[in-house]
């Protein structure tokens, strides 16, 4: 039977926005990582053309694989087969089968906390124990080489995000290395999340294939290609895997949906236009990062990638989903609760997404300066 799992606290705060929407509120979302920007043209342009003239049906696109091993031949230098990556619904598909295909029930799994709400909570589902290693602002809130050599008993895994949710730090190459020298001496299987990877602000993002080519590695269109609701990801899995996935993925998601893989492909191709969202993200985060003082939050990692700021909110509260909610309800702006990436320490931190429009961003710096100054402190 599976384990009861925590919500994702920043759902309901959605929830509640969105019925302050239908009631004529102005809201500003910056509640998920969800881009603003749209799907790339050329991308809309050929669904458009595959909806009038393809009947479509279950289908993996032998063209889309290429493709994707094509982009590891040029961004990171890495030769992979086709047969390794496998096309998923998503991200949150592609996590499922890394897991289910590379652990056992009972296994013991390491990863950073904070950290995506998802990973401790589908490891709790699928029957194996997320071993949580506080990371501070000290290690910017990474898990580390050393304190992953440190736990004990020696876990049969560790997921590792870079860049990370819900901070946007990335692990430098040295450190990426260290952490695959100690995987492959200790025997722990590596599990990657790239998802972020192409949302850089200056520092390099390698795939932890450089380092551990047995390593699984997930992604996804939804943040990068802007394509949230396409559902398009992949995983690619080692050698020894990549049958097994196969077979999974077959018997749990099929494929996913045709007319976005053929999408996806036109995507890939659409670097130009997908680096000019990021350079409006890259303002956002200029104009966030220039207001957080004026609202007494000084206290955070500045993020290196994604699109996310992860702040200290201790000297105002320690109910981080009340505060979230009370934000909402005076501003109409909607946030992310830090619980939901730190279940310990995560009731004094609160997550804002600047993948907003500069516009909104404007905007909600506006009314978040007044209201922070409203706020009663410790």
């Amino acid at each position: 039977m599976g384990q009861d799992i925590d919500p994702f606290r920043a759902i309901s705060v959605s929830r509640r926005a969105h019925d302050l929407k239908a009631e004529g509120r102005r809201i500003l979302h910056m509640e998920f990582g969800q881009p603003s920007t749209p799907a790339p043209r050329g991308a809309i342009a050929k669904a458009h053309d595959v909806l009038d003239t393809d009947p479509m049906g279950y289908w993996e696109s032998r063209p889309l694989k290429e493709r994707i091993c094509r982009h590891y031949k040029d961004e990171y230098g890495i030769d992979l087969p086709p047969g390794r990556v496998t096309l998923t619904c998503g991200a949150s598909p592609a996590l499922v089968l890394a897991l289910s295909t590379a652990f056992n029930p009972g296994d013991r799994i390491a990863l950073a906390r904070p950290g995506y709400v998802a990973y401790r909570n589908t490891l709790r589902a699928l029957n194996l124990e997320p071993v949580e290693i506080a990371c501070g602002a000290d290690v910017r809130f990474q898990l580390t080489a050393a304190a992953l050599d440190a736990i004990d008993p020696v876990p049969a895994g560790v997921i590792i995000a870079s860049p990370a949710n819900p901070t946007g730090t990335i692990i430098p190459a040295s450190e990426l290395a260290e952490l695959a020298a100690v995987a492959k001496a200790k025997n722990i299987r590596v599990i990657s999340d790239e998802i972020y990877h192409g949302l850089s602000y200056g520092p390099d993002t390698c795939s932890m294939l450089e380092f551990s080519p047995d390593a699984y590695i997930v992604n996804s269109f939804s943040k990068y290609f802007s394509m949230p609701a396409w559902r398009l990801g992949w995983l690619v899995s080692p050698e020894d895997g990549a049958a097994r996935t196969s077979a999974y993925v077959g018997n749990l998601f099929l494929t996913p949906p045709s007319l976005s893989q053929h999408a996806g492909l036109v995507a890939m191709d659409s670097a130009e236009e997908l680096d000019g969202h990021v350079e409006v993200y890259r303002k956002n985060r200029e104009l966030m990062l220039e207001a957080l003082p004026r609202l007494g939050l000084e206290r955070i990692a500045p993020p290196d990638g994604a699109f996310y700021i992860y702040a200290d909110i201790s000297k105002y509260t320690n109910d981080s989903l009340a505060f979230c909610l009370k934000l909402l309800e005076d501003t109409g702006i909607a946030t992310a609760p830090g619980v939901d990436f730190d279940p310990v320490g995560g009731h004094r931190f609160m997550r804002f997404s600047f993948a907003l429009s500069t516009p909104q961003i404007e905007e909600a710096i506006s009314l978040l300066e007044p209201w922070f100054a409203a706020q009663p402190q410790s």
